[in-house]
C-alpha cells in the first residue's frame, strides 16, 4: 500500500484492521502477581521493566510498558502487562499517520475481543490470525490464562486436533490453578470452517464451544453501530469499539 487512500481502505477492509491494535506477545504470560504495587506510574514502570528484563528478547529500555491492576488469584496485586518494542509501535503509528489519522492507542487485538465474551463462567478464546493462535481465559473480569504460540500452519490448512493440542495446555493450567474446569469455549478467526471445529473440541474439554461472533450476536452483545464489522468478521474492532464506549 503506497497512497493514502490505500493505507485507509486496508486498514478497514483487510487483515491489517485486525492487526493495527496488536501487542507484541512477549511475555509467557501476562499476570504479574506481586506483594505490593506502587499506586504512581513513574514507580511502576521502572518497576516492572526490572521485573521482566529476563523475559523478553531485547532490551527493557526499547519497550513501551502497559498495566493495569486486577483482583488478585489471592493474596496481593495481580498486575496485567502488556510490552511492545518502540519501533515496531512507532511503525504502525507512522502508517495511521500516512492515511491522515491520528493513532490514539496501540492494544492487543486478543484482549480488545474479550470484550465480547459472556465472562460470568470461565470461558476461553481462542482466536487465531494467519498463522498465531491467542488463547486467552477470563472469569469474572479477570484475565486467568494468556498464551501466543506460532501454529504450523495457517487457519485453512489448521486441523481441530493441532487447534485442540495447542489450546489444552492453557486449560490444563486455569484447572490446576482456579480448582475448575472451563466451562466455555468461543472461537474466532476460523470463519466459515467454525461448525468443524466445534464437535471435535467439545468432546474432549467437555463444555459449549461456538463462534464468538455468533454467540456474541445471538446474546445481543454486539451494539447496532459496529455490527457491519462483524459481518466482515472483525472482532477486534467491535470490542475495542465496546471497551472504548461505542
Amino acid at each position: 500500500m503506497s497512497s493514502a487512500s490505500g493505507v485507509r481502505q486496508g486498514i478497514y477492509q483487510s487483515r491489517l484492521a485486525r492487526r493495527i491494535a496488536r501487542w507484541l506477545d512477549a511475555l509467557p504470560h501476562p499476570v504479574l502477581a506481586c506483594e505490593s504495587f506502587p499506586r504512581a506510574a513513574s514507580e511502576a514502570i521502572p518497576m516492572l521493566r526490572w521485573k521482566l528484563k529476563k523475559s523478553v528478547p531485547f532490551e527493557p529500555e526499547e519497550t513501551l510498558v502497559s498495566y493495569m491492576r486486577q483482583a488478585p488469584r489471592e493474596e496481593g496485586v495481580d498486575i496485567v502487562t502488556g510490552l511492545a518494542r518502540m519501533r515496531i509501535v512507532r511503525e504502525y503509528e507512522m502508517l495511521v499517520e500516512s492515511a491522515g489519522m491520528s493513532p490514539a492507542v496501540v492494544m492487543s487485538s486478543t484482549l480488545a475481543a474479550l470484550a465480547l465474551l459472556d465472562d460470568r463462567r470461565a470461558t476461553m478464546l481462542a482466536r487465531v490470525s494467519g498463522s498465531t493462535l491467542t488463547t486467552a481465559i477470563v472469569r469474572d473480569g479477570v484475565l486467568c490464562g494468556y498464551r501466543c504460540t506460532e501454529l504450523a500452519s495457517d487457519w485453512p490448512r489448521l486441523t481441530p486436533q493441532a487447534l485442540l493440542d495447542e489450546i489444552y495446555p492453557v486449560a490444563a493450567y486455569y484447572q490446576d490453578t482456579w480448582r475448575e474446569g472451563i466451562q466455555a469455549v468461543r472461537l474466532a478467526g476460523l470463519a466459515e470452517r467454525t461448525e468443524e471445529f466445534r464437535r471435535p473440541l467439545e468432546s474432549e474439554l467437555r463444555c459449549p464451544v461456538a463462534g464468538l461472533l455468533t454467540t456474541a450476536s445471538s446474546e445481543g452483545r454486539i451494539p447496532s453501530p459496529v455490527r457491519p464489522l462483524a459481518e466482515r468478521q472483525l472482532e477486534a474492532l467491535i470490542g475495542w469499539s465496546m471497551n472504548r464506549g461505542g
